[in-house]
């Protein structure tokens, strides 16, 4: 296992052994693609370190001597283009196989990527354009980001190279190339984040990045030289770099990659790791819950060890299932576009259904109140990492070119995540949901995600966002905004049978006074939900209770 040359020590006892001892070796000019993929070529030329294969039947296996030298034949065909260290690219690859060549050549040059989803808007792009002061585009055409990364370019000196170039390079041009030298502290990758409360920020990573999914790739998601892992992600989002290069090739690991057009179904995922023999597999809760919908049966699932989530916290009724149907307990991780994995269930403590699991070796994690003082066990803090040892690797290097929004998250001595979670009396910590998702009602704190997860518990819930609206006796009420299950239909009856089950399964003042049934709940293109807009949305149309009281049929005993 490679990854074990930047570790002091490579063996441990159990989870205080990991945290007290996994220190990180990181060397000088530390670069992943000369200093790992390079030698993994050298090492172990033939072993397959990409297998990638889309919903039309096409398959490419590449070896790490195959990525080694690609990587090498594109960064010369970057070279050729006029593109040189510090230079910005977006990249709107979705999930071709080019995205991982031309990300290693990147690295390699210093040229800075800005991984985009293929999703965007000539608006989107534009700002991206703008804010990062980019220098060329490469696009594969899925029929919709070519029109609108034209629309984007026009007027501007920008180039825009296609995926079908730079494939075609890879066979022009020479496989060998001169080292260029990197300082770790130099940005290596920028991400946009989703920007769900705010305009998207530009979290920059710098050179020691790869070396901080060591946690992510061989203590959360246990990967061994042998595993297959197929982590859902598009290339546009930091989940990608969690989950399918980094951390994974460091292990030694096969990334697995599924390029779909439009949305995969259960079939075609439960299909992809039956017919490839995916050992580990990891996606958000958003897939997990509709696979717990699908026949297990209908699968040859016996190659599947190891299965993660994260993006959002995992609702306990999703792990419950996904364990009977499968004999595989969930290991939630937690962590954001500007950090590598930070808190995780890992092999030296048993998953508890919900919970974040425990800090990462390298990230002193503190829960601080409003006035930055430590909370105390079983109270709501926001989660910071304490500074006071210095910048753990993998920690993001600031907000590139806004020294405004970089001061406003670090400071005092620590990193302010804006996600507020508890702490229990085994040291396990969890989620409550980020700062501005908070209810507010009747002197109470509400987590939205507590809520959702009872309600997701009965069999009429198929999704579901708790959000606040205005109520003028509490300040805030409690709404879930709800799509069903197949063959239930909104209905006053359903609406207190719903209210009654939140009730009698927690406090009193937490369940939904107010019940909004859709056919789909708003989603970023990352996969999260956008409670920010249901606010917004509500806010627009005037929502507070007593004008919805009639349509819900809340009465007089609801009011205590």
């Amino acid at each position: 296992m490679f990854a074990l040359k930047f570790l002091k020590k490579s063996k441990f006892d159990n989870y205080e052994d990991y945290v007290d001892n996994a220190k990180l070796i990181v060397p000088n000019n530390f670069n992943f693609s000369y200093d790992v993929i390079d030698e993994l070529g050298k090492e172990t030329p033939d072993k397959e370190a990409l297998l990638w294969i889309n919903d039309s039947g096409e398959k490419k296996s590449f070896s790490f001597k195959d990525l080694s030298e690609m990587s090498n034949a594109a960064a010369n065909f970057l070279s050729s283009r006029g593109l040189q260290k510090g230079d910005t690219v977006l990249l709107f690859l979705r999930r071709r196989w080019e995205y991982w060549i031309l990300m290693l050549a990147m690295h390699k040059l210093g040229v800075i990527p800005i991984p985009s989803t293929n999703q965007l808007k000539t608006e989107d792009i534009d700002y991206r354009i703008q804010q990062a002061d980019v220098k060329a585009i490469i696009a594969f055409d899925d029929g919709h980001v070519t029109t609108e990364i034209k629309n984007a370019i026009a007027g501007k000196d920008i180039q825009f190279i296609t995926n079908d170039e730079v494939a075609q390079s890879l066979s022009e041009m020479p496989k060998t190339m001169e080292r260029v030298l990197n300082e770790n502290t130099d940005t290596m990758v920028i991400y946009f984040t989703s920007g769900t409360t705010d305009m998207p920020k530009m979290v920059a990573h710098n050179f020691m990045y790869p070396l901080g999914h060591i946690n992510t790739a061989l203590f959360w998601q246990r990967l061994k030289d042998d595993d297959i892992h197929f982590t859902l992600s598009e290339s546009g989002w930091a989940k990608c770099s969690w989950g399918k290069m980094y951390g994974q090739w460091l292990a030694g690991s096969t990334v697995f990659v599924f390029d779909f057009s439009g949305i995969a179904t259960a079939h075609d995922l439960l299909t992809a790791i039956s017919e490839n023999k995916i050992t580990s597999f990891c996606a958000p809760p958003t897939v997990y819950k509709m696979l717990i919908h699908a026949d297990f049966k209908k699968y040859d699932l016996s190659s599947l060890k190891k299965a993660d989530i994260a993006g959002e916290a995992l609702n306990p009724e999703v792990f419950e299932r996904f364990l009977n149907l499968t004999g595989i307990k969930l290991h939630e991780g937690f962590g954001q576009t500007e950090t590598c994995v930070m808190l995780f269930c890992n092999e030296w403590i048993s998953p508890k259904p919900g919970s974040m699991g425990m800090p990462a070796a390298g990230w002193d994690i503190q829960l601080l109140d409003e006035n930055g003082r430590p909370v105390t066990e079983g109270t709501v803090g926001e989660i910071c990492v304490s500074l006071k040892n210095g910048h753990p690797i993998g920690l993001f290097q600031g907000y590139h070119k806004n020294e405004k929004l970089t001061s406003q998250v670090f400071r005092d001595g620590y990193y302010h995540t804006g996600d507020v979670a508890y702490r229990d009396s085994d040291g396990y910590y969890w989620f409550v949901g980020r700062n501005d998702d908070l209810i507010k009602t009747s002197g109470y704190r509400v987590s939205p995600f507590e809520v959702e997860s009872v309600l997701l518990e009965h069999p009429a819930v198929r999704e579901v966002a708790v959000t606040g609206i205005p109520d003028p006796s509490r300040g805030m009420a409690v709404k879930a905004t709800i799509v069903l299950n197949k063959y239930f239909q909104p209905t006053d009856v359903l609406t207190r049978q719903l209210q009654d089950h939140v009730k009698s399964r927690t406090a009193s003042y937490k369940y939904p006074r107010v019940i909004e049934f859709v056919d789909s709940l708003p989603m970023t293109i990352s996969g999260k939900i956008r409670r920010a807009l249901i606010r917004t949305l509500d806010s627009a149309k005037n929502t507070i209770i007593e004008p919805i009281k009639s349509t819900i049929g809340l009465g007089k005993e609801e009011e205590k």
